[in-house]
């Protein structure tokens, strides 16, 4: 709807995991670096963290992308599965058909098949997002999974992605063996108010833009203080303030227009508390200094004379 009036061939802010519109600040960098390396010298665990809408997923996506004919992998989005549908699926996500029998049955099929893309040379990859809500039972399984190996190297690569939480449940007595077997382990941070600014930037080019610029420094501002450098948060604001600036007839996106958007979402809360924090900060730092000087010079003897007040 927006894509002509801006001089657009996509949608730049959809919030689908996209790698064409990765955008590698440095943390996002250095998140991708860790995964990459992990596939390719066999690394058997590794556990990237990040906030709600940091990117995991795009990251993940970006991976994927780049590997090779000479990497499987088995991508586990949803990991609320009991043990034997969650085998089933690695078999299965894995080339492997098997008719559904025992536990036993799902690992010595999959141990043969590992071995034998051991022998070609193929690394096999286990990558399991959401990994914060994997439960106890599932979190060992996991575990043992990496016993699957040989003398000289591992036949699963496992990739555990999840929010902050997985990194408490790592630290849990009862998974101290799992988190012994962690060999890489990285924290994805939000962006900042400069990466904000070239995140932005950087989805509309990829998009086509034709203007140098969409949207003016106090919006942006205005957008990094309401996501807190969310890469989620920050498309949903953008996309609705393009449809926003589209139906208003605006070239330029604006405080204003960001400001509308956030009421939309959220209320007129926001700006309220906006618009009251400087003053009530002043006046209390008034009642301060005022208490100070009575508590210093005593009752009538003030530090400041307020008789102008």
């Amino acid at each position: 709807m927006y894509r002509l009036f801006y001089g657009l061939k996509e949608k730049p802010f959809e919030i689908t995991p996209d790698p064409n519109f990765l955008y590698l600040s440095p943390g996002h960098q250095e998140a991708l670096a860790h995964l990459t390396y992990a596939v390719r010298e066999r690394v058997g665990f590794t556990v990237i963290t990040g906030e709600v809408g940091t990117g995991k997923t795009t990251l993940v996506q970006s991976l994927l992308s780049q590997l090779n004919g000479r990497t499987k992998t088995a991508y586990l989005f949803n990991p609320n599965l009991n043990t034997l549908d969650f085998l089933e699926y690695i078999c299965e996500d894995l080339g492997l058909k098997v008719l559904r029998r025992s536990k036993g049955h799902y690992i010595s099929q999959l141990y043969q098949l590992l071995l034998d893309y051991y022998a070609q040379g193929i690394n096999v990859v286990l990558i399991i997002d959401e990994a914060h809500r994997l439960g106890a039972e599932l979190l060992e399984e996991v575990r043992l999974l990496t016993n699957l190996e040989t003398p000289k190297g591992k036949l699963l690569q496992v990739v555990l992605m999840g929010q902050p939480e997985l990194n408490a449940i790592l630290d849990r007595h009862e998974f101290r063996q799992l988190k012994q077997r962690v060999s890489l382990r990285y924290h994805l941070r939000a962006l900042t108010r400069a990466e904000t600014d070239h995140y932005i930037q950087s989805r509309l080019q990829k998009a086509g833009l034709v203007n140098p610029r969409i949207f003016s420094p106090k919006a942006i501002s205005l957008i990094y203080q309401y996501s807190q450098g969310l890469p989620r948060l920050i498309n949903i604001l953008c996309d609705n303030a393009l449809i926003s600036g589209y139906a208003g007839d605006r070239q330029i996106i604006d405080r204003k227009t960001i400001q509308e958007v956030i009421s939309g979402r959220e209320g007129p809360t926001f700006r309220e508390k906006r618009r009251w924090t400087v003053p009530v900060l002043i006046l209390a730092l008034l009642v301060l200094i005022a208490l100070l000087a009575v508590w210093h010079f005593g009752p009538g003897k003030y530090l400041f004379n307020f008789n102008w007040l």
